[in-house]
């Protein structure tokens, strides 16, 4: 890039880009705001009190001298000049990412925070090997792991509280086309089913999950990423599962099987501990039911070098821990 010197010069222009031009805090605010729907939700995930929010809004409304927000009922709806608002600070955000990105790519030796987060298996079993192989390759810089839901890892990216998620798409995440963000398939997590140890699907060669109809369920609480998981694999199997039971964790789901309360779907990368009367089960079917692990960052941010890296790293990673054969049922 013309204009630089020297390496140092380039490290000196990227910091002055990190700490002088970023995006107006308040503006974040407002686009979690839109997200969200409500300035309580907007402040919750922010950390914010409300108030604090409601003021950082009336401020920016100042300073640009329109109306952000007006009454609906008890609440508020973003005005039209709000979303226009919006649609700019996306682009902008977007093409301060990239610029970022660009710049970290001339800086030598990356260095500063570099965050991570993920829902509760990606964060156990592919953050923590791609953190430390990170750690590892560049001592200055300092990786920070967050588990998250998925709805709350992109109010982490959006807040710029996080650099790269590991998510999947549930009712409460943005959508894949969302410009906000940007969004590509990353992995594939086979689906296993989990039935007591003697259960008649542990000696058949093939089974799938239309075939556990008439069985009773284990599920996460509604709302949770779980629970929409299971509920759209077996709606696309053809039928609703009889929900008996409510597990948000994968041994307390497996403990219940092993008395024969119910099946639980898991996914592969999800690991069991091996003292209980369970069976995994793979799973047949065209497609095989799995859930789609995707990386998100902001949009514009996917260029950056640790953002490459880190990618790179949650593949293999992935291949060690995904076998191309399905484990035989147990």
């Amino acid at each position: 890039m013309a204009g630089f010197s020297s390496e140092e010069n380039q490290t000196i222009f990227l910091r002055i880009m990190q700490n002088d031009c970023m995006i107006d805090p308040k503006l974040r605010v407002l686009q979690l705001v839109a997200q969200h729907g409500t300035v309580t939700a907007a402040a919750a995930a922010s950390h914010y009190t409300p108030s604090a929010v409601s003021y950082q809004l009336r401020q920016l409304a100042e300073e640009l001298g329109v109306p952000l927000l007006e009454a609906q009922g008890r609440g508020v709806q973003l005005t039209t000049a709000a979303r226009t608002v919006l649609r700019h600070v996306d682009v902008l955000s977007a093409q301060a990412e990239r610029a970022y990105a660009e710049l970290a790519t001339l800086a030598g030796e990356p260095s500063g925070p570099f965050t991570v987060c993920g829902f509760s298996t990606s964060a156990t079993h592919l953050l923590p090997p791609v953190a430390a192989t990170l750690r590892d390759r560049h001592p200055h810089v300092r990786m920070r792991v967050i588990e998250a839901e998925p709805g709350r890892c992109f109010d982490l990216l959006l807040a710029g509280d996080a650099d790269l998620a590991l998510v999947i798409n549930t009712a409460h995440t943005p959508p894949t086309g969302d410009d906000r963000f940007h969004q590509e398939p990353l992995l594939d997590d086979p689906l296993d089913l989990v039935v007591p140890a003697d259960h008649p699907f542990t000696t058949r060669r093939r089974v799938t999950l239309a075939d556990a109809a008439d069985q009773d369920w284990i599920l996460g609480r509604p709302g949770t990423a779980y629970h929409d998981l299971v509920r759209t694999a077996c709606s696309a199997a053809g039928f609703s599962p009889n929900i008996a039971h409510y597990a948000d964790e994968w041994d307390t789901g497996a403990a219940l099987v092993a008395r024969r309360f119910g099946v639980i779907l898991v996914p592969r990368l999800a690991r069991l501990h091996d003292d209980r009367p369970v069976a995994r089960v793979p799973l047949s079917g065209d497609p095989a039911p799995a859930r789609r692990v995707l990386a998100a960052t902001r949009s514009g941010h996917a260029g950056h070098p640790l953002v490459t890296e880190s990618l790179e790293a949650i593949n293999d990673v992935a291949a060690e821990l995904l076998p191309t054969e399905a484990p035989q049922p147990r």
